[in-house]
């Protein structure tokens, strides 16, 4: 995990309990920055550290750092670039901020990159327990976890992924757009498609995977086409989606919506016609 990291960064990381660190924020030229536990601090040498101790990444730094999460061939990550992320081998999630390159009306790469946001993926045992005793321990149900960027949806999809496999043995089609949700235990009766769009993989899958459940992360509102094409092929979907409230949902076709209130916390579990859940 994160060995693409230049060497006195890694070494600055290793102080950092691993369990506790969600994002790495390498600017060029300014401090480096960690979300340990959900709180933003400077990491220094040794650790955490004040703003005037940090680390501060040269511009070579994060261009190194970006050359080397890519395998050292960023044109082997040219998709993956156009839409401003590159993953690396450990499931992390590499944002990257710097001039994009527009070539024929669309994103051709980008350059002069100049930040990086690394997410690293945790696999936590457990956390999604209490939403499928609450939604789906009766049956499959298509169910969507709301809840703004950096508080827990991608690691609960995991989990929740894990115990819907082990629990009841369907066949879970998971489409990993960005290559980060499947960086973990997802089941042993999950099939993964990763780095295509929703749309592409759920067609794919549907016609020859043949899933119970498909599962995916972070639903745009040009994706709900590909949800409603499983639901009306009589497929289950789990999602998750940057939204805070129900009312901000585009289409309302899930069975279920789960609000999360903070860090992995769940604060409401809402039905169809937002009704609250017991």
């Amino acid at each position: 995990m994160l060995e693409f990291l230049p060497p006195h960064i890694l070494a600055a990381v290793r102080y950092v309990n691993a369990n506790y660190l969600y994002e790495l924020r390498l600017r060029a030229d300014k401090p480096l920055r960690a979300n340990i536990g959900g709180r933003y601090v400077f990491l220094g040498e040794r650790g955490i550290a004040n703003a005037g101790e940090a680390i501060v990444a040269t511009r070579k730094e994060v261009e190194d750092t970006l050359f080397a999460a890519s395998g050292y061939s960023v044109y082997s990550v040219e998709n993956q670039l156009r839409r401003g992320f590159v993953t690396g081998s450990c499931g992390e999630r590499i944002g990257v901020a710097g001039t994009f390159v527009y070539e024929k009306g669309g994103v051709h790469t980008v350059r002069d990159v100049t930040s990086l946001c690394i997410r690293i993926p945790h696999e936590i045992r457990g956390c999604a327990g209490e939403i499928y005793a609450r939604c789906m321990k009766d049956g499959l149900r298509s169910v969507i976890i709301l809840a703004p960027p950096g508080e827990g949806k991608t690691t609960i999809l995991r989990d929740l992924c894990r115990i819907i496999s082990e629990k009841t043995a369907c066949n879970i089609l998971v489409s990993d757009e960005r290559g980060e949700l499947s960086a973990g235990d997802l089941g042993a009766t999950s099939d993964v498609v990763r780095f295509a769009d929703k749309l592409t993989a759920f067609t794919a899958g549907i016609r020859a995977m043949r899933p119970d459940l498909i599962v995916t992360d972070e639903l745009l509102p040009e994706d709900y086409t590909a949800v409603k094409r499983a639901l009306n092929s009589g497929i289950a979907v789990l999602a998750s989606a940057h939204l805070k409230r129900f009312e901000d949902v585009p289409e309302k076709i899930f069975s279920r919506y789960v609000l999360l209130n903070g860090l992995g916390e769940i604060g409401e579990i809402l039905g169809e016609e937002g009704e609250h859940v017991d």
